[in-house]
């Protein structure tokens, strides 16, 4: 009896141990994704950061989506795996726009950090306020909605509406993903390899269960029928909208522009950290326009006529059609 008294009171000894452990830990991990750190510039941080704009290349081109209907939202005959927020199916018309064929990267986001004497980003914390090299060409996280409406006013653009990142991110036939009805699969976007959701995400080792993130320009075999790289998986994005889970039963059939106030702002596209049921091009979602984390980035548009040299920019591509584009 003593033996076995001897072994439950060590066995408990041990749990309650690991208990403060984990406690710690948890702590510690969420102390380590906080919105409140400040990252500031030294002098040679800053001077690192204007040689790097002035040199590196960004990727900026844009591509014309023509006007036109697309099938929008989605049908649960089709999609069992369909949200309620995304129902029901309909045919939308919208006039021609122009869209980011990438998502904005750090590079991008510099040169407006420097033009308009913002601190660096929190995830920027080498050589004095910069990003890591490798960084350079990775998507822009940690904005909230006010950063990014600033960037694309800034650049002349502006975000696109929910109606137009979805046009451009799923192409006219209602398609599921981009670049079809298959489901996601790490061979065609970047995203979380459990199901796991929640505050693991945001934890630091996160890693031994969620991919890292990666350059804009990857998954070549994966972009929309117009050509957009990344409209799922790496970072999910910004949009022009706020969000109301009942809007598409009321919205417009022509250049819906979302509702007219609202307390969160719609975001679109799966992050690193979604899993396959989160992972398809007509979800819909919302947060606090105030929210920074780092899973959410953005891209931006403009509004165009047909002619594509009405848009002012050596950099834009016109596309004819979403089916042309596909074939």
């Amino acid at each position: 009896m003593r033996g076995a008294s001897g072994r439950v009171w060590r066995r408990a000894s041990l749990v309650v141990i690991m208990a403060g452990v984990i406690a710690t830990m948890s702590h510690v991990a969420w102390g380590l994704d906080t919105q409140d750190i400040t990252v500031e510039w030294t002098e040679s941080g800053k001077k690192l950061a204007m040689e790097r704009v002035a040199n590196w290349k960004t990727k900026g081109e844009m591509i014309v989506v023509p006007a036109g209907e697309f099938l929008m939202g989605s049908d649960k005959k089709t999609d069992r795996l369909a949200y309620r927020g995304e129902i029901p199916q309909r045919r939308v018309y919208l006039d021609a726009f122009a869209i980011d064929k990438y998502e904005v990267t750090n590079l991008h986001y510099l040169k407006f950090i420097l033009a308009t004497g913002r601190n660096p980003q929190l995830d920027w914390r080498y050589d004095g306020g910069n990003f890591q090299e490798a960084m350079a060409h990775h998507p822009i996280m940690h904005v909230t909605w006010h950063d990014a409406d600033a960037y694309c006013k800034w650049a002349g653009q502006r975000l696109p509406t929910e109606a137009e990142w979805e046009k451009a991110a799923r192409g006219e036939d209602g398609r599921m993903n981009p670049w079809g009805s298959q489901s996601a699969g790490l061979s065609r976007a970047n995203f979380g390899r459990t199901g796991l959701s929640g505050p693991v995400r945001d934890r630091p080792e996160r890693s031994l269960m969620y991919p890292p993130i990666i350059a804009v320009d990857k998954y070549e075999n994966s972009v929309s029928p117009y050509g957009l790289y990344q409209t799922m998986g790496n970072v999910a994005e910004w949009v022009s909208d706020w969000y109301d889970q009942g809007y598409y039963k009321t919205a417009p059939d022509r250049n819906p522009q979302g509702p007219a106030t609202g307390t969160q702002k719609a975001f679109r596209g799966g992050g690193w950290m979604d899993s396959t049921t989160t992972m398809r091009v007509a979800m819909r979602n919302g947060t606090d326009p105030n929210t920074k984390i780092n899973w959410l980035g953005f891209r931006c548009a403009k509004s165009v006529t047909e002619e594509p040299s009405s848009v002012r920019t050596s950099q834009v591509h016109y596309v004819t059609s979403s089916v042309e584009s596909a074939r």
